[in-house]
Order: C-alpha cells, then sequence, then structure tokens
C-alpha cells in the first residue's frame, strides 16, 4: 500500500482523481493500492512542474545484474512464434497491461515467456497450484535458460525471474510488492475476490499480463487490476490447424428402475420441503437452506437427500456400461475420463483398474501416472477436477466426460485437454448426460459457447440389463 501525509480529500481528488486515496484511521494518514503506483507517479511528474513539492519514498524494483541480463540474452531455446502468437504479444505490448485470451494448446505460455525475454526486467509469474508453479520453473528453465526462484511449497527463493502460487502472492504480498516490474498471472480468471486480488493490488509493478482460456462475462475486476482485453482469440478460428480439428458427441443414458424410483422419491421430498419453506418464509433460497443445514435442522436432512439425489445424476449405472463400450470402441487409443465428483472417480479406477488422479494425490504420484499414459503403461486416466486446466498432458485425443459443473469454462477447459495438434489426428469428446434429471440442463449450460458448436447426439441401444 502507499501512504500520504495530505489531509485535504478535495485536493487530493483534483490531482489524483476520486477513488484513488482512502483515509487509513490507524495510522493517520491517506492510504492508496499499490497497483496506482504508476498513475501517482505521473501526476507528481506534473506537480513537479507546477513547482508542488512532492517525495516518493516507494523502493523500486531493483535493475538487473549484468549476469542476469546476460541470461535473458543467451540459452533460449524458444519456438518460432505462429502468427497468433505474435498478433498477441504486439497487442499487449502497445500497452506493457492486458488480458491474453488464448485456448488451450494455442502456446498462451510461449506467448509469456516471448514477453518476458523481451521485457527483460525482474518478473513474477503467479500460477494457481503448486503443480502449474513447477511447471512453469520448467518451462522458463528450458525456453529462456533462467533457473527461477520459488516462492511456495514451504520454498522462499526470490530472484530476478521468480514463480509463485497465487495464495503465496497473497501470503508475501507485502514483502513482493515492489520486488518486480512485470506479472504474469496465468489462468487469471483465478485473480478475483477480496483474498487473491492482493497479489496484483499490492504490487507497484506497471508490466502487468493475464493469460486465460475463458474469461467470465463480467471481468471488470480483472481488467482493473491487470488491463483490458488486449487480445482474444476464438476456439473456432484455430480449429483444424492450430488445433486439432474435433467432434463433440453427446450420449444420453437413463436411469435404472430403481436408480429411477429413488430419485423421484428424493425430488419429491426436497420439493415438499421447499415448498413448504417458502410458504413460511417467501423469497427462501439456496443460501438460506445452507444456513439451516449448518444448525443441524430438518434442513441438514433434505440436504442428504439433495447429495443422495446428486450421486445417483453423477454415479448412474448406465454411464459405466457407456464407459466400457467406450473402451472398445477406443482400444489402444489413450483416454481422459471427467466425472463429477470423487467418488465416481474412485468408482471407475477399481472397475477398470486405471490411475484415479485427485486434488490430493502427491507430486510423485501426478508424476507416474501422467507419464505412465504418455508412455502407455496407463490405457487411461481418471479425474475429477485436477486436470480441468494448465496442467500440460500427453498427447490424448479421447475424451469422457461422466459429469461436471454447468459452466462453461469447464466444458472449455476439458475439450482443450485433447485438442494439441499432432499430424491430422481428429479428437474426440463424448458427453454422458442422465436423462430425466438435473444433469440435463447442466449439460445444455455447458453447451453455451462456440467450442461445442456442431455437438452430435447419439443413443446408444443396449441391451437390458438388471434393474
Amino acid at each position: 500500500m502507499l501512504e500520504c501525509s495530505l489531509t485535504s480529500k478535495d485536493q487530493l481528488e483534483a490531482w489524483f482523481g476520486p477513488k484513488i486515496w482512502t483515509w487509513d484511521h490507524r495510522i493517520l494518514r491517506w492510504r492508496s493500492d499499490a497497483y496506482h503506483h504508476q498513475h501517482i507517479q505521473n501526476v507528481f511528474r506534473t506537480l513537479v512542474d507546477q513547482n508542488v513539492r512532492v517525495e516518493s519514498q516507494v523502493h523500486q524494483p531493483d535493475a538487473l545484474s549484468p549476469s542476469a541480463l546476460a541470461a535473458f540474452s543467451h540459452q533460449k531455446n524458444l519456438p518460432t512464434l505462429r502468427p497468433e502468437q505474435q498478433k498477441a504479444i504486439e497487442s499487449w505490448s502497445a500497452s506493457k497491461r492486458g488480458i491474453v485470451v488464448m485456448p488451450t494448446g494455442t502456446g498462451k505460455t510461449e506467448v509469456a515467456l516471448s514477453i518476458i525475454s523481451q521485457s527483460s526486467i525482474p518478473t513474477l509469474i503467479v500460477a494457481p497450484v503448486r503443480d502449474l508453479m513447477y511447471q512453469w520453473h520448467r518451462r522458463i528453465l528450458r525456453g529462456l535458460g533462467i533457473d527461477a526462484g520459488i516462492i511456495g511449497d514451504q520454498r522462499r527463493v526470490v530472484r530476478p525471474v521468480s514463480v509463485t502460487t497465487y495464495a503465496s502472492a497473497c501470503i508475501h504480498a507485502a514483502q513482493l510488492g515492489s520486488e518486480f516490474g512485470l506479472l504474469v498471472f496465468d489462468e487469471c480468471h483465478h485473480l478475483t475476490g477480496p483474498i487473491r486480488s492482493d497479489a496484483a493490488r499490492c504490487s507497484i509493478a506497471h508490466e502487468r499480463l493475464g493469460l486465460t482460456a475463458t474469461l467470465n462475462a463480467d471481468s471488470k475486476e480483472l481488467q482493473t487490476l491487470i488491463g483490458p482485453i488486449v487480445y482474444e482469440l476464438g476456439l473456432q478460428e484455430v480449429k483444424g490447424s492450430t488445433l486439432a480439428d474435433f467432434d463433440v458427441v453427446r450420449i444420453p443414458v437413463s436411469l435404472g428402475k430403481k436408480e429411477r424410483l429413488r430419485y423421484k422419491e428424493l425430488s419429491s421430498q426436497i420439493s415438499e420441503f421447499v415448498h413448504q419453506r417458502r410458504t413460511e418464509q417467501p423469497g427462501f433460497q439456496w443460501k438460506d437452506l445452507c444456513n439451516e443445514a449448518s444448525q443441524g435442522s430438518q434442513a441438514s436432512r433434505i440436504m442428504r437427500l439433495y447429495r443422495e439425489k446428486e450421486s445417483i445424476e453423477d454415479r448412474a449405472q448406465e454411464k459405466l456400461d457407456i464407459l466400457e463400450d467406450l473402451f472398445r470402441l477406443h482400444l489402444g487409443q489413450p483416454m481422459i475420463i471427467f466425472t463429477g465428483s470423487n467418488a465416481m472417480a474412485r468408482e471407475i479406477s477399481l472397475r477398470f483398474l486405471i490411475p484415479c488422479l485427485l486434488s490430493h494425490c502427491g507430486k510423485s504420484e501426478r508424476l507416474d501416472y501422467l507419464e505412465g499414459l504418455r508412455d502407455g503403461i496407463y490405457p487411461a486416466l481418471v479425474a475429477n477436477q485436477v486436470l480441468d486446466e494448465g496442467v500440460d498432458l500427453p498427447e490424448v485425443k479421447v475424451a469422457v466426460v461422466l459429469g461436471g459443473k454447468s459452466s462453461t469454462r469447464q466444458a472449455k477447459q476439458r475439450l482443450g485437454r485433447i485438442l494439441r495438434k499432432r499430424g491430422d489426428s481428429r479428437a474426440v469428446l463424448y458427453e454422458v448426460v442422465a436423462q430425466h434429471t438435473k444433469e440435463v440442463q447442466r449439460s445444455r449450460n455447458r453447451r453455451r459457447n462456440d467450442a461445442y458448436q456442431g455437438t452430435r447426439h447419439r443413443k446408444l441401444r443396449r441391451r437390458p440389463g438388471p434393474s
């Protein structure tokens, strides 16, 4: 944060504009978020020209040493940039602030590495999770020949180029705020919120780059903290060229007789409770149900019923039967299975004897699973949300979605996992949906984006099994 000893709000607003300075009664000074530093410095220069006495005690990022500059200049192993990557760099370079939106697999990391190389200033790369932090470390070492510092995972090695996580960047914001001149936010849609946004608010860095494949429609906060959207590449623009051509196939399945009866019973009990509560309390909402459930009331029983209902949708028996058919159809091809819950992921892992990658898996375990999939040791890999974004995957051209959220972001991220182009191989994503359940609406919501245009619907007829 920046501090100012002036006491006139009107004078401050006349010079700097509104909403820059806030009075802090604890220290009896005006305070501003560090990301306003560049604007404040520009105003200071104007005030100096008007013979107004100003003094700045903000520590500026140290200039790179000759050896660090040499590291930026030598040992580069960056690939030749494609036209869309070069255009993204040129668009960002015009103001050196902003967000680059490019689909998964189109080389956002190469764009960032080129910008870091050209900028040659102290740089901090912020990633959502530790796996991505270490992945960035490896890519920087391979692409720029720089052994980057690591801030996070019980390590704190700060170097001219460093990598960290959003959580660690917030924890160390006070110490890191004036150390770097360029911030790179990977998967920058994670930056919003009162806590994570500190990674951007508490830094004086003027140059800022946000990278994402999926940006919320309401990105006002991100554009304030990072800069405007300077380049956006649609998936359909690179389908079949930079990215593999692909098909999205939707397969509806039915609940078994026992599943259907139990699902109907649960739906009836939940609807009856909600109707009664809305009669007693008009405007009763989901958050009210959650609040009541935490107090151990009747609502807690309804919440358990709701979870059971979700479990029936997520773990419908016919989904497993369809998955078995898809394994046979794509025999010998590596496959990724995305589920909507850890329980379903574990059930698939046990039934088909394939690795199950969940959030609590250790680093060595994850590496073994990914390398095993790449080397053909494992024919498939099942995960809940761990593989949705960011992590580099071996070449896989078949994915099966058995459940998930209703967000278009997750849908595009999962599709992007299989779109890295290799020759003329065509990718296919199967979306298996339980009919006559809430899952149908979630599927419709997921498909409201350009990536899912032309989705094919396929009904597989199976021989009736035991109910």
